[in-house]
């Protein structure tokens, strides 16, 4: 081995220690995050039906001291306390931007209709579903006091687009002999081995679409709170440029988002801000799981903002290098789509999603077939990235106002060089 001399020694040290300083910083999910992670992705949950979801979170939030309401569509707003304050903030006269983190608390799912027997339930699915392999599939029966039992899946009735299920059959098993609930006072999804089990860094589940980026977004608010707790605070909004919005039936059309955006507040701002958008989206080559949180360029309906894009990427190359991904993530459409239509701009960032809609695509355990009904699931390290990309993004040291101007000054310099030549 050739002798160092001590130029050489300290460079070798330097970069022993900034690879140390990288690995710290990607460091992987603390233990009461995995746990907190688990008991989200446990919690059931359907377009309409996100009470679950909200009262979990809210129980989370009062704990960690994280100020919130609800809007009038009944979406979760994070880091302010009321319509006021929210709006208080918009109005704040800085050129920090805003950064209104979004994911949706739904996933496809039915409502009860009417009963057609005494254990027979008539049920409406909304969302997207898998098409194949449907009958007997073991399904999870939901009321407002909890899961009460579970049925199997009888006559199916496919919608006309050919995309999802329409109506069907369940035949249900109470887990207690009480009364018989109202058929429309039960919903609910598919059913598996648990609500949620790990194998090999892989986390499975009926819906982690969009839990999971539901998740980043309230342990990102935690954690700014945690930072100030117990420092004076006359004004809390202040300092803090976030804000979290966690939506309402998303898999039906945007419900929750366009209506948090029809009520017009973010339309008062004088701040600028820029919306991001966290998704749990289907594989696509480029966008694997494993291989970390994809910087995702744009949708099935558009592409994203070019400003905030450039930021998104810069930061993912210096908090994530090597460790994410960057891609149109083609497969279906996010939140980013109509912020974008009510002219807010957006960008997104995904965890790729094995098994779409619960759809068999990619297989693995309790896949009832290609095409059938199958669990969701996520890579914990990509959950990881994804929860550094979004602290990452919370950084008073971003170029939002000019994210060109490095690039700018390279092209410069190329012309200059390059000027003899015309």
């Amino acid at each position: 081995m050739p002798r160092l001399d001590c130029h050489g020694a300290l460079r070798l040290a330097m970069t022993v220690l900034k690879r140390k300083e990288r690995d710290r910083k990607l460091a992987p999910m603390t233990e009461d995050q995995h746990q907190r992670l688990l008991q989200l992705l446990s919690q059931p949950t359907a377009p309409f039906r996100e009470q679950h979801v909200i009262g979990h979170l809210s129980t989370l939030l009062e704990y960690s001291g994280v100020p919130f309401f609800q809007d009038p569509i009944g979406n979760l707003v994070l880091g302010v306390d009321s319509a006021r304050a929210y709006r208080r903030v918009l109005r704040e006269r800085t050129s920090e931007p805003l950064r209104l983190f979004v994911a949706h608390m739904d996933h496809p799912g039915f409502h009860g209709m009417r009963w057609l027997a005494p254990n027979r339930l008539a049920v409406r699915w909304h969302g997207g579903s898998p098409l194949k392999h449907l009958a007997g599939t073991r399904m999870r029966v939901v009321s407002d006091e909890g899961i009460i039992g579970s049925g199997r899946l009888g006559k199916v009735v496919l919608a006309a687009s050919g995309w999802s299920i329409d109506t069907a059959e369940i035949r249900v098993d109470f887990d207690t002999p009480a009364a018989r609930p109202r058929a429309r006072a039960l919903y609910g999804g598919f059913d598996f081995r648990a609500p949620v089990w790990e194998t090999k860094g892989k986390i499975y589940c009926p819906a982690a679409d969009d839990l999971a980026g539901v998740f980043a977004i309230i342990e990102t608010a935690c954690a700014l709170w945690r930072r100030r707790r117990g420092r004076p605070q006359r004004r809390p909004w202040r300092h803090r440029p976030f804000l979290g919005l966690l939506t309402r039936a998303e898999e039906v059309g945007f419900v929750g988002a366009v209506g948090h955006l029809e009520l017009g507040w973010l339309q008062e701002r004088r701040r600028p801000i820029v919306g991001i958008s966290l998704e749990a989206s289907r594989t696509l080559p480029g966008a694997q799981i494993g291989n970390g949180p994809v910087v995702r360029l744009g949708d099935r309906r558009t592409v994203f903002n070019a400003d905030g894009l450039r930021v998104l990427s810069e930061v993912a190359q210096t908090t994530l290098p090597g460790r994410h991904q960057r891609r149109i993530m083609d497969g279906g459409s996010c939140e980013a789509t109509a912020m974008t239509a009510w002219g807010i701009p957006a960008i997104g960032i995904s965890v790729p999603l094995g098994n779409y809609h619960n759809q068999g695509v990619e297989g693995g355990p309790d896949c009832r077939g290609p095409g059938g009904p199958a669990p969701e699931f996520v890579s914990r390290d990509d959950i990881s990235g994804l929860l550094e990309l979004c602290t990452a993004l919370m950084s008073a040291k971003l170029p939002w106002q000019d994210p060109w101007a490095e690039q700018r000054s390279a092209l410069r310099k190329n012309r200059d060089r390059l000027q003899r030549l015309l």
